[in-house]
C-alpha cells in the first residue's frame, strides 16, 4: 500500500548568546550548583537578551533548517511554531517568521501545548502533508520561557531556558510499513485535571497579566514516569517494532531522572539516549528540536535509523513520535 510519508530533510538550532551558570543563580538565591545538578542535571541554562524576542530565536532556527535542507522559504507550504512565549498575544509568532523568511504563501499557525509543543507541532504538520494538504512544512519549537519565571522562586527558576529548533518536513511516497523514512506515527494525549500541578498565574482572559511558572515539582515527576511510559509503548506497539529496533530516544530536556528512567525502559544504552540538559535547561517546546539538530549535525543520527521522541507539559499534555531518519 502506497502512503505519503513526512521525511525530515534538515534540521536547525539557535540559543541565545548570554549563558548563566547554577553558580550565577547561587549568588542570587538560595541554591548552589551541586543541588541543582543533582535533582536536576542542568548546569546551565541560555537567556534571551534584552529585546531579543521569541520570534527572533525562530528565524534564526528556521534559516539554518532551511539551508540544512537545501530548500528556499518560497517553497515552503506550512509554518508550525510551537511555543508557550509568544512575541505578542496575536497575531501567531509563526507569521512574523513568515514574514522574516520571505514565504509568501501557505499558511503559517502557533500551537500552544507547552513542553509537549514540538510533538503536538510535528503530528500536525504531518498530517497536513499525509492528506496532500502541504508538501513541505517547517516546524518550529521557539521559547523565551525564562520570561515566565520567579526568579527568586528556587523551584522553578533554576529549571528553564531559551532557544529554537526547527526540522523541515517534505512529502515523500512510502509503502506503507516501518522501513519508510520520515514520521511513521505521532501520539498525542492531554488530561486538563491537572492543570494546577504546572500552570502560569496569568493570562490575557483572567489577569491581564503574562504571568509566572508555578509547579508542584514532585506530582509533576511522578505523572510524568507514567505518562511518558504509556506515549513511548504505545509508539512501539503501532509500529510493530521492538525496543532492540530504537537507535536514538531524543526526549524532552525536563529532567536528567526522567531521561535516565525512559533510556532504562527501552534497554538504551546512555550513549543512545540525546542528552543536553546539562547545557540548555529545560527549554520547554524548544528542547526536542534544539537535541534533534545537534545529534543531526554532529553524525550521531544517520539516515535509515529508528528515533523516538516523547515530551510532556502542563495541561496535562504529553505525546510522542516514531521516524525513520
Amino acid at each position: 500500500m502506497s502512503v505519503i510519508r513526512s521525511v525530515v530533510a534538515g534540521c536547525g538550532a539557535y540559543l541565545p548568546k548570554q549563558v548563566v551558570t547554577n553558580a550565577d543563580l547561587a549568588r542570587k538565591i538560595e541554591t548552589s550548583d551541586e543541588w541543582i545538578r543533582q535533582r536536576t542535571g542542568i548546569g546551565q541554562r541560555h537567556v534571551a537578551a534584552e529585546g531579543e524576542l521569541t520570534s527572533h530565536l525562530a528565524i534564526k532556527a528556521s534559516e539554518a533548517a532551511l539551508k540544512d535542507a537545501g530548500i528556499k522559504a518560497d517553497e515552503l507550504d506550512l509554518i508550525v511554531l510551537a511555543t508557550t512565549t509568544p512575541d505578542e498575544t496575536f497575531p501567531a509568532t509563526a507569521t512574523r517568521v513568515q514574514a522574516a523568511l520571505g514565504m509568501t504563501r501557505g499558511m503559517a499557525f502557533d500551537v500552544q501545548a507547552v513542553c509537549s509543543g514540538f510533538v503536538y507541532a510535528l503530528a500536525v504538520a504531518d498530517n497536513f502533508l499525509r492528506v496532500g494538504q502541504a508538501k513541505t512544512a517547517l516546524v518550529i519549537g521557539a521559547e523565551t520561557f525564562t520570561r515566565l519565571l520567579d526568579w527568586n522562586d528556587r523551584g522553578t527558576s533554576v529549571l528553564f531556558g531559551d532557544g529554537a529548533g526547527a526540522v523541515v518536513l517534505k512529502a515523500a511516497p512510502g509503502k506503507g510499513d516501518k522501513s519508510d523514512r520520515g514520521i511513521l506515527s505521532t501520539h498525542l494525549f492531554s488530561d486538563g485535571r491537572y492543570h494546577d500541578m504546572l500552570y502560569v498565574d496569568g493570562g490575557p482572559s483572567s489577569t491581564g497579566t503574562t504571568g509566572v511558572v508555578r509547579m508542584e515539582g514532585r506530582e509533576v515527576f511522578r505523572h510524568a514516569v507514567t505518562k511518558l511510559a504509556q506515549a513511548v509503548d504505545e509508539a512501539i506497539a503501532s509500529n510493530g517494532v521492538s525496543e532492540a529496533e530504537i537507535d536514538w530516544l531524543v526526549p524532552h530536556q525536563a529532567n536528567r531522572r526522567i531521561i535516565d528512567s525512559m533510556g532504562q525502559r527501552l534497554k538504551l544504552a546512555p550513549e543512545k539516549v540525546v542528552v543536553t540538559i546539562d547545557r540548555h535547561a529545560n527549554t520547554s517546546a524548544a528542547s526536542i528540536p534544539l537535541a534533534l539538530a545537534e545529534a543531526h549535525a554532529d553524525g550521531r543520527i544517520k539516515r535509515g535509523q529508528l528515533v523516538l521522541i516523547e515530551a510532556m507539559g502542563g495541561g496535562f499534555t504529553w505525546g510522542s513520535a516514531l521516524i525513520r531518519w
